[in-house]
């Protein structure tokens, strides 16, 4: 597994997750939480190159305000 980042806030329907460094999953990639629940999948990648953001879609959206802070990681 290869961690995502954390997510740090929600917008649009999205949870906007911080990755560590310059290296980022692609597009496309299922997501997991810590237990290994899946979460949903990336749908892009924006900002600084440095350390870029990534936009996760939620397999169900009412869980999206309880994963700011939470560590994500891609299958």
């Amino acid at each position: 597994m290869e961690r995502v980042g954390t997510v740090s806030r929600t917008a649009q329907g999205l949870a906007i997750a911080r990755c560590p460094g310059a290296e980022h999953p692609p597009i496309g990639r299922s997501v997991v939480d810590e237990n290994l629940d899946t979460i949903g999948r990336i749908v892009d990648v924006f900002g600084p190159v440095e350390q870029p953001y990534v936009a996760v879609t939620a397999n169900d959206p009412s869980r999206l305000t309880s994963l700011v802070g939470q560590k994500l990681y891609a299958r």
